[in-house]
């Protein structure tokens, strides 16, 4: 491919790293190094930044491309950082790829919101994503391994933590959608006979891309809808409830690293 060096980048086919001038990647705008190894990733680029006010210290705004928030702090003494995805398997892909091949993020944690699918699935009910089942065929066509699996490590780390918290957690399978508005019930009575426990949009694409680049993957979830019952959080219980996965994403974030 041509180098468009009169605009100031160049695309490197060999290294797969796209360099301008002082911006490593097209869609992140942060400095070499401006990222630790361990990443929280919400999907809203405005929780990224509750995460950075509410619990970090020293916490510094190191990307803004799009409006989609980066930030870098400690919590509890260890170097964490906190990078919006966006909504759904594509914006988070990539994200996702960028972080990991330019900027040497080594673990990503995603912290998120889900709909429960399972019966007895309780609203507040923190979620740790065991595996995905997707409609989408990126995993496919990336050449991701199968099955979609979080990484064990991250399994037992965040087990460990959540015991030493005494935070309950439901662990098992979720469904990534590419469709958030369904035709019909189709999918979710299918998944709910299948015992899968909560629909969300990213962790697939995590996942897979995590197993493709060599770093570590885990999602976490709290429930704020149930897709069976028709129940539903307000948004003041929203935001109480969710801050409480955060603090255990945040824990694991420092028993990981």
């Amino acid at each position: 491919m041509k180098d468009f060096e009169p605009y100031g980048y160049k695309i490197l086919h060999k290294s797969r790293v796209w360099q301008t001038f002082g911006v490593t990647t097209p869609h992140i705008n942060a400095v070499d190094g401006a990222f630790a190894s361990t990443v929280l990733m919400p999907g809203d680029p405005l929780r990224a930044k509750h995460i950075a006010e509410t619990f970090l210290t020293n916490a510094e705004q190191v990307t803004n491309v799009r409006g989609m928030l980066g930030f870098t702090g400690t919590f509890e003494g260890v170097r964490l950082s906190v990078m919006a995805s966006g909504m759904g398997m594509p914006s988070a892909a990539i994200y996702i790829t960028e972080l990991v091949r330019s900027y040497g993020v080594e673990r990503i944690i995603r912290v998120g919101t889900a709909g429960a699918y399972a019966p007895d699935l309780a609203l507040r009910q923190i979620v740790v994503a065991t595996d995905a089942v997707t409609n989408s065929n990126m995993p496919e066509l990336l050449g991701a391994p199968a099955p979609i699996v979080a990484t064990p490590r991250m399994l037992d780390v965040v087990t460990d933590t959540a015991a030493s918290t005494d935070t309950s957690l439901a662990m098992g399978t979720v469904f990534t959608s590419d469709i958030f508005y369904e035709a019909n019930d189709d999918a979710q009575n299918r998944h709910t006979a299948n015992g899968v426990l909560a629909v969300e949009m990213e962790t697939a694409a995590l996942y897979s891309v995590c197993a493709i680049e060599g770093a570590e993957a885990l999602s976490m979830f709290t429930i704020t809808d149930h897709l069976v019952n028709g129940e539903h959080l307000s948004s003041d219980e929203r935001q109480l409830t969710v801050d409480e996965m955060l603090e255990l994403g945040l824990r694991t974030a420092v028993a990981a690293s």
